[in-house]
């Protein structure tokens, strides 16, 4: 009987496919470029715009402005700049108010100067508003509501400007009504359409967690700007704020040498405010002057006029912003010399080290069938200590002994 036959396995190595090689996406340098980009965007079209006015209208109307600048001129803008921020800051701490967010009205006060001087000062407008909503949040313990708002304060202002400024072009006689009236219609069924088009996606591929999002937001919404309690006041302080920038701009014309009546200037003020809420500007310069002059033009008061009192409107906005300096200064001064109770106290005295204890001689209890049994040593008497292991770490070739083995070159 002849042995069972053991089925043979082939040795030969098996073919392996290259695996193809995808080309590397530089998503991580691309985005950061991205941000970059849009973030110069808006300081680069404010340049832009200021560029072509010079070179269309002349510096003549910018230095005719700023010289028409006088002291009560600075004082009554100063005054109205005083009626605004403290209107402002009290729809911010209502606002918040409204999100369990604890806000002083004289901390609301002195942040919102400082975040206005910001705002004049820095590109892009809204850096102050920025560092607004994050100090805030950050004192407050809540960072995200913090910045929330100090979103819901600005929407607030934007959309009661929004619904005056749209009753004032519609209602006021103006170059622009006739325009405006032709345009609206077309205006509304095109936000009408493209609100339509944003449900439906968001119905057909919103994502549980970004529908809790919207949740969210709309009832912090509703907390803080559409509650029984917050609505009046809100509703009472945008309108004061917004007859402060509209008498501030009156000013402007007044000091530019403009004679038109307020009737007439007023739609043209509300043009040039909501040109300001563009994000290309540069310090809040750039589509305020175009609009306005442009708006004046088409008035017949005459584009250099425009310009001229866009520029000192500009100006008295800066002045009226000017108290956030002391702010910025004082709490600079009082961050640098006041000592903060975590800063470190002195170090003390390093303590003498201990003699070590001479070894003690193996007790008879400690050798089983004639041999030393090995004791269990504590590990936080004769373990390196962190500094030693965190030092030895900093050598390029350091390396701890495996237990048992002797250290080898594989091992460093």
């Amino acid at each position: 009987m002849s042995a069972p036959t053991l089925p043979t396995v082939s040795t030969a190595p098996t073919a392996v496919l290259p695996t193809p090689v995808r080309p590397h996406a530089p998503t991580g340098v691309a985005a950061p470029r991205r941000r970059a980009l849009r973030a110069h965007l808006g300081t680069l079209a404010g340049t832009a715009v200021l560029a072509v006015l010079v070179w269309r209208l002349g510096t003549g109307a910018f230095l005719d402005g700023l010289r028409r600048i006088d002291g009560p001129t600075v004082l009554a803008a100063l005054g109205i700049g005083l009626v605004t921020t403290v209107f402002s800051a009290w729809r911010w701490a209502l606002v918040a108010r409204g999100l369990r967010i604890r806000l002083p009205l004289a901390a609301a006060v002195a942040d919102y100067y400082r975040a206005l001087f910001l705002n004049a000062a820095l590109p892009g407008g809204v850096l102050g508003d920025v560092h607004r909503a994050v100090r805030h949040g950050r004192s407050a313990g809540d960072l995200g509501r913090g910045v929330r708002a100090v979103v819901l304060e600005r929407v607030a202002g934007q959309l009661a400007l929004m619904g005056v400024g749209a009753g004032i072009l519609l209602t006021m006689p103006s170059p622009v009504r006739a325009e405006a009236r032709h345009l609206a219609p077309l205006v509304a069924l095109a936000l009408a359409g493209a609100l339509a088009v944003v449900l439906a996606l968001r119905m057909n591929r919103a994502p549980a967690r970004q529908g809790r999002a919207m949740r969210t937001a709309l009832g912090e919404a509703r907390h803080g700007l559409l509650s029984r309690r917050n609505l009046p006041g809100i509703a009472l302080s945008s309108a004061v704020v917004l007859a402060g920038h509209l008498t501030m701009f009156v000013l402007a014309a007044r000091v530019a040498g403009s004679a038109a009546s307020v009737a007439a200037l007023t739609p043209l003020a509300v043009l040039a405010l909501l040109a300001m809420g563009l994000p290309l500007n540069v310090g809040g310069w750039g589509p305020r002057e175009g609009v306005t002059a442009w708006a004046f033009g088409a008035a017949g008061l005459g584009a250099g006029t425009g310009l001229g009192v866009a520029v000192v409107y500009g100006v008295l906005s800066l002045v009226a912003s000017l108290p956030g300096v002391a702010v910025l200064v004082g709490r600079r001064y009082a961050a640098r010399y006041t000592r903060s109770p975590s800063e470190p106290s002195e170090p003390s005295e390093p303590s003498e080290p201990s003699e070590p204890s001479e070894p003690s001689e193996p007790s008879e209890s400690s050798y089983v069938d004639g041999v030393p049994a090995v004791s269990a040593v504590s590990s936080a008497k004769y373990s390196p200590k962190e500094s030693a292991r965190l030092s030895s770490s900093s050598f390029p070739f350091s390396a701890e002994p495996s237990e048992g083995r002797p250290m080898t070159p594989e091992s460093v």
